[in-house]
């Protein structure tokens, strides 16, 4: 270690933890060794004008090579806002609205707002956005760097998703005010030991669950809670390596070459429940601004139930906003428990509670002390923008000074339904699991559920037949339930195509259906009639963990050939009434104000 080779290593673009994994030490010892010497990076405009002209616009990377700065100082209070990073699938661009609209409160509120983001396809990057935009990496040293520079009063870690939330503890301990929910609270969250004496504090229920930092502990823990599991490691972005895991071989397969496990990074072995009934909650919450918790204000902005049974992650979800097929019961509780989690955490800011519901019991999922994939759709249905609100609270508002006290719930339907690259990814399954896959979503406004529902696939460019032929497979498990299905369709018109073991399930119940092959049987198959454009819509639902190659090729074949397919029986239920709700009424179209 000397001052010459750290100066051209920092020239080159090593990090402080490259050189501190290099070097054997830690990247706390390389950050004070370079402050020692001076080492510290100054920032350069971008030129914005292409040198025609003198660029104003405050936009700025770091470099090693330059000693000249050209960062203008203002004595504004400043609040600096950490974005989201690149977009990859796992990390919605929903992040970056909040980020925006946290901007622009600010801005309304008086303060200078300082972006920190590197992803030039997002708004927040946008020259305008912010006063000041550092287009540099989310990483520890980066931010402290720019924090400490421009003399920050406070940063926000909750809008831009896991990555900064990550940050969180690592830049308290380094003297960065984070405002909002303390990092210790947001660890409480994260930690899941912590959290469940939390909920155990509050009697709150959760699945079963234990933690396993090798194969060993693992087994023993989903012998303990009982298959099947869902296995995940810790902190991940969008689900990755998530998995419904039903037996020890498969279990032992996930842990020798799914994930890598530590003391500090146990994967979480939860009970997965069957069939339960997913439910997303918003919540905007001032109470960590008062001494005591009861005097604080926290408001639902909006409870999201998944069309999908539990098991798909939230981002890849089809969800209605109100709920459409819960209890009054089961509202009121998780209300309740959303109430106690968030003057247990002191959340000052935002806040996601995912539930899952079975036999009228609620269950706490996760909850996350910050923005949420959710908050734009929820922002947009009710009328309310719920990122604004979160930073002005942040910024020392309360929501009585802000006149947002009271929940509101539509009149209206509006429906939340997810898109999906699967047509540029050829022969990849199109199966939705605990591991995100989408890459945006879209909205359907109506007052009749159904025409939402419609709307909503026809937003996401998979619009529902109102006549033809629906080619109907489904595993045997779903077999007991398809045939009501199965009823709905033929009483609206469709010719039903099945291959034998769904056939004689739905004719045993009564209802006309013509067979077709299965692929390895002969010709004319599925696949067939699909290329040949005699399949309207398909239902098709995966028969285990690893599908059958025939399903696959079905299921990308729809893909290709633009039909729509659902491939879980709820999803295919909400088509069916979403057709007949088309059929008997038709749909209008609105502006979303008049919703309003």
């Amino acid at each position: 270690m000397n001052s010459d080779l750290i100066s051209k290593a920092k020239s080159f673009g090593f990090s402080d933890k490259q050189i501190a994994h290099l070097s054997g030490i830690t990247e706390k010892e390389v950050r004070d060794f370079r402050k020692r010497e001076g080492l510290l990076p100054s920032y350069r405009l971008v030129d914005t004008c292409a040198a025609e002209f003198e660029a104003y616009t405050p936009y700025y990377y770091s470099t090693y090579d330059r000693e000249d700065d050209e960062i203008k100082v203002t004595e504004t209070r400043k609040v600096m806002i950490l974005g989201g990073g690149p977009n990859r699938i796992g990390q919605g661009i929903e992040f970056d609205y909040c980020c925006v609209h946290a901007s622009f409160a600010l801005k309304e509120a008086g303060l200078e707002t300082v972006m920190v983001n590197s992803n030039p396809e997002t708004v927040s990057t946008d020259y305008d956005t912010s006063d000041k935009l550092f287009f540099e990496p989310l990483t520890l040293e980066d931010v402290l760097h720019i924090y400490h520079r421009e003399q920050c009063w406070g940063a926000i870690v909750q809008f831009g998703g896991q990555t900064p939330l990550n940050l969180a503890i690592g830049l308290k301990e380094n003297g960065v005010n984070i405002i909002g929910t303390s990092p210790d609270n947001i660890e409480i969250a994260e930690d899941r030991k912590l959290f469940a004496a939390m909920l155990h504090k509050l009697d709150i229920p959760q699945p079963p669950n234990g933690l396993a930092i090798n194969e060993q502990e693992a087994l023993h823990a989903s012998e303990k809670v009982g298959y099947p599991v869902l296995v995940r490691p810790s902190f991940v972005l969008g689900g990755r390596a998530m998995q419904i895991v039903y037996s020890d071989s498969e279990l032992k397969h996930y842990m020798r070459y799914a994930v890598e496990a530590s003391p500090e990074r146990p994967v979480l072995v939860d009970k997965f429940l069957e069939d339960a009934t997913e439910v997303d909650v918003d919540c905007v919450s001032d109470v960590g601004h008062f001494q005591n918790p009861a005097e604080g204000t926290i408001v639902i902005g909006g409870l999201l139930e998944h069309i999908e049974f539990a098991g798909v992650h939230s981002g890849d979800a089809a969800m209605v906003l109100p709920p459409h097929t819960l209890s009054q019961q089961v509202i009121d509780t998780m209300r309740q428990y959303t109430h106690a989690m968030a003057r247990e955490l002191n959340v000052v800011g935002l806040m996601n509670v995912q539930y899952a519901v079975k036999d009228e019991v609620v269950y706490v999922l996760e909850v996350n002390p910050r923005a949420s994939r959710t908050i734009p759709f929820v922002s947009k249905a009710i009328g309310v923008p719920l990122a604004k609100l979160a930073a002005k609270v942040m910024a020392g508002r309360t929501l009585k000074d802000l006149g947002f006290t009271e929940e509101i719930w539509p009149s209206y339907w509006a429906i939340k339904e997810s898109v999906f690259p699967f047509n540029r990814f050829h022969g990849q399954d199109i199966l939705l699991s605990p591991e995100m896959k989408s890459t945006g979503e879209v909205m359907g406004l109506d007052a009749d559920l159904g025409t939402a529902y419609a709307k909503s696939q026809m937003a996401a460019h998979s619009p529902l037949p109102l006549e033809g032929k629906i080619f109907i497979s489904v595993n045997k498990n779903d077999k007991d339930r398809i045939a009501g299905i199965a009823r709905q369709f033929s009483e609206l018109g469709f010719e039903l195509i099945c291959t034998e073991g769904t056939a004689e399930v739905i004719r045993a119940a009564g209802i006309e259906v013509h067979h077709v092959h299965k692929l390895a049987e002969g010709r004319p198959h599925s696949i067939d009639l699909l290329k040949n454009g005699d399949i309207d819509l398909v239902i098709n639902t995966p028969s285990g963990q690893t599908p059958r190659s025939d399903e696959v090729k079905i299921r990308t074949t729809a893909v290709y050939c633009r039909v729509p397919i659902m491939t879980t029986l709820s999803s295919a239920s909400a088509a069916a009434s979403a057709i007949a709700a088309l059929r008997n009424h038709g749909y209008e179209v609105k502006p979303i104000q008049e919703y309003h």
